[in-house]
């Protein structure tokens, strides 16, 4: 079994790899930091698994084009797609330069376009697969000060509705994950007790039982907020 995860030399992503390795799946990983990626490949190689650790920058197109297409060189088939690669830049929408909306729409929407996009056929000519978005609880409203995340993410859950509808035909399974608060490095510095946060490691587990369930079952999406934040 191969899944693709972006985004995964740290925090959700992260936590997904190493528990995908634990399940035995072969790994495709980017990051945009070929250090971290180095280090994290070495790492997941203590499980006897295939990786394929590339470098991208999920802000440029060309970028993620050309991962999709080492993934489609290396496997013959992708099992797993988790679009998790995300930006978080809190600011009032009115008050932002522009540049805050476009980095946002690029990895937390583009990336994942592109990539559901040439994988996604892949997974149809094989009439399997599963595609997770790494979506938030700002998807479904706005999140105070911090505009363009909250539209961006938005508009990843409508892409994942959307890829839902069309490759149900094609026995393909698309689930959206919406995390309230997790504590990865977007919290960094905070003075928050870290056992008030959701913990990559839930969405990790949330994961590996999704994809346990019986073949003719799609959980559309799954919502997880901290109990007392």
């Amino acid at each position: 079994m191969n899944a693709v995860i972006t985004g995964a030399t740290k925090g959700i992503g992260k936590a997904i790899a190493v528990e995908l390795a634990r399940q035995g799946y072969h790994l495709a990983i980017c990051s945009r930091n070929q250090n971290e990626l180095n280090l994290f490949k070495q790492e997941l190689e203590s499980y006897p698994i295939n990786i394929l650790a590339m470098q991208a920058d999920c802000t440029q197109k060309a970028d993620v084009i050309n991962f999709a297409e080492k993934v489609e060189n290396t496997f013959d088939q992708v099992d797993v797609l988790v679009n998790n690669a995300g930006i978080f830049l809190p600011q009032n929408l009115l008050d932002e330069e522009d540049e805050n909306f476009e980095i946002q729409q690029q990895i937390n929407v583009n990336a994942a376009y592109y990539l559901a996009k040439r994988l996604g056929k892949m997974m149809c000519k094989k009439q399997s697969g599963h595609i997770f978005n790494i979506c938030s609880v700002a998807s479904k409203g706005p999140v105070k000060g911090a505009g363009s995340y909250s539209v961006t993410k938005a508009a990843l859950l409508s892409l994942n509705n959307v890829l839902r509808d069309e490759l149900a035909q094609h026995n393909i399974k698309v689930t959206a994950i919406l995390p309230g608060s997790t504590l990865t490095a977007s919290w960094e510095g905070t003075t928050i007790s870290p056992e008030k946060f959701v913990q990559p490691q839930d969405i990790a587990q949330l994961i590996t039982c999704v994809l346990n369930l019986s073949k003719g079952v799609n959980v559309d999406e799954i919502m997880l907020t901290p109990l007392n934040f």
